[in-house]
C-alpha cells in the first residue's frame, strides 16, 4: 500500500509555503495582513505531522497531537483577532493546498489507496477545525467574561466617584452658602443705611454698585440652593414633613412673594381656588417650592397677557394645580428635555432669561415624584404653556 504519510512529511514545508501565499492573496482573511509568516503558520506544521502519522497507520490515540495542536491554534487565532469565518477559510485553503500537492501521487495510486488517503485527510482536518473552533470559542468567552469583570469594576468605581462627587458638591455648596448669606445680609443692611444718607454726592453710584452685588449674590444663593435640592433628591436624602394645610393659603402666600416679578409688564395674574380642597395632607415646604417654580417661570416668560393658577379637587381622592400662561411656549422637540437639569428652552436662540439656571423644572419634577404626584405639560410656541400637577389628597409616608 502506498505510503502517503512519508510524502506528506517531505512536502510539509512546500504545503505551508503555498498555504501562506494563498492566505496572503485571500482578501476575506484581512486579519492576516499585518501578521508575520511565523505568526500565521504557528502550529500548522504540528497538524500536518499528526496527519502524516494518521495516514501511516490509523489509531485512536494518534488523534491526540491533532487535538493539542488545533486547540492551541484556535486560542492563537482568537488572540490575533481572527473571526470564525477567517479561520474556516484558512482551513479550506489548507485542504485545497494539501490535495493539490498530493495530486500527482494520488493519480498513480489505486482507488482503494486514494479513498483511504482522502478519508483520513478529511478526518484529520475536520477534527482539527472542530477543536480549533472549540478553543477559539472558549477564548472568546473568556475574553468576554474578563471584559464584563472589568466593566463591573469600572461601573462600581464610577458609582463610587459619582457618590463622592455628590457628597463633595453638597459639602462645597454648604460651605459657600454660609459666607454668601452673610454677604447678602450685610449688603442689604449697608444698602438701607446708605439710602438714608442723602448728603453724599456719589451715593447714587455707590448704591448702584451695592445693589449689583446684592442682586448677583442672591442669584448665586438661589443657584446653590437649587443644586443642593437636586443633590439631596438624587442621594435619597429628602424627608417629607407631612401636615394638613390649606391650599389656597399656600398659593396666595407664594403669589405675594412673586408679585414683584410682574414689574411693569402688561400682565394679569389670576388665582382660582373656588374648587380647591380646604385641607390636604402633604409637605408644605415642598409644595411651596413646586408652586413657586412653576409660577415664577410663567411670569418670567410671559411679557403680556394672563398667568392663571387654578386649584381644584378631582375624583379618586386627588387634587390638581394648573399653572397656565400666554408666554413664549415650548417647542415639541424641547418638551422631552424640559425637565432635565440645566436645560433651558430656546438656548440656541438665547430666548431664556439671563438669570435662568435650567434647574427649576428639574426640581419640580423631583418634588412632584417625592409627593407621589404626576406632572403634565401642554404647550405651543407663541401661544403659551400649561403645567398640570396632580397629587393625592393625602400623601402616605413610605416605610
Amino acid at each position: 500500500m502506498k505510503d502517503f504519510s512519508h510524502l506528506l512529511s517531505n512536502k510539509t514545508q512546500t504545503i505551508i509555503a503555498q498555504w501562506l501565499e494563498a492566505i496572503r492573496l485571500d482578501k476575506k482573511i484581512s486579519s492576516a495582513k499585518n501578521l508575520s509568516r511565523t505568526a500565521i503558520e504557528d502550529h500548522i506544521d504540528y497538524i500536518l505531522m499528526a496527519m502524516a502519522t494518521v495516514l501511516s497507520q490509523f489509531k485512536e490515540n494518534e488523534i491526540k497531537p491533532i487535538v493539542e495542536a488545533s486547540l492551541t491554534h484556535g486560542t492563537l487565532r482568537a488572540n490575533q483577532g481572527f473571526d470564525a469565518e477567517e479561520i474556516a477559510r484558512e482551513y479550506s485553503l489548507l485542504r485545497n493546498v494539501i490535495f493539490e500537492i498530493l495530486e500527482p501521487e494520488l493519480l498513480k495510486a489505486s482507488s482503494q489507496e486514494v479513498l483511504r488517503a482522502v478519508r483520513l485527510i478529511d478526518i484529520v482536518l475536520d477534527e482539527a477545525i472542530a477543536r480549533c473552533f472549540q478553543s477559539y470559542t472558549d477564548q472568546r468567552l473568556a475574553e468576554l467574561q474578563q471584559l464584563q469583570n472589568h466593566l463591573t469594576l469600572n461601573n462600581q468605581e464610577l458609582t463610587r466617584l459619582v457618590l463622592a462627587n455628590q457628597d463633595n458638591l453638597s459639602f462645597f455648596a454648604h460651605e459657600l452658602k454660609n459666607p454668601l448669606t452673610s454677604i447678602i445680609g450685610y449688603s442689604d443692611l449697608f444698602l438701607r443705611i446708605q439710602k438714608q444718607k442723602t448728603e453724599a454726592k456719589d451715593s447714587y453710584t455707590n448704591l448702584e454698585h451695592i445693589e449689583r452685588v446684592l442682586c448677583n449674590g442672591r442669584k448665586l444663593l438661589r443657584l446653590i440652593n437649587d443644586l443642593l435640592e437636586i443633590s439631596r433628591y438624587d442621594a435619597g436624602q429628602m424627608k417629607l414633613q407631612l401636615e394638613p394645610l390649606d391650599l389656597c393659603e399656600v398659593i396666595y402666600d407664594v403669589y405675594e412673594v412673586l408679585e414683584s416679578l410682574t414689574g411693569e409688564k402688561d400682565l394679569q395674574v389670576v388665582i382660582d381656588c373656588d374648587r380647591a380642597s380646604k385641607q390636604v395632607v402633604t409637605d408644605s415646604l415642598r409644595l411651596q417650592q413646586i408652586v413657586t417654580n412653576l409660577l415664577s417661570n410663567a411670569i418670567r416668560y410671559t411679557k403680556s397677557g394672563i398667568v392663571k393658577v387654578k386649584c381644584e379637587i378631582l375624583d379618586n381622592n386627588k387634587w390638581a394645580i394648573v399653572v397656565s400662561d400666554t408666554g413664549i411656549g415650548i417647542s415639541p422637540e424641547d418638551r422631552a428635555q424640559i425637565f432635565e437639569p440645566y436645560f433651558r428652552v430656546g438656548s440656541s436662540q438665547k430666548s431664556y432669561l439671563p438669570d435662568s439656571t435650567g434647574l427649576g423644572l428639574a426640581i419640580v419634577l423631583r418634588l412632584v415624584k417625592l409627593l407621589h404626584g404626576e406632572i403634565d405639560l401642554v404647550s405651543q410656541v407663541g401661544v403659551g404653556s400649561t403645567f398640570t400637577v396632580t397629587f393625592p389628597l393625602q400623601v402616605v409616608p413610605e416605610n
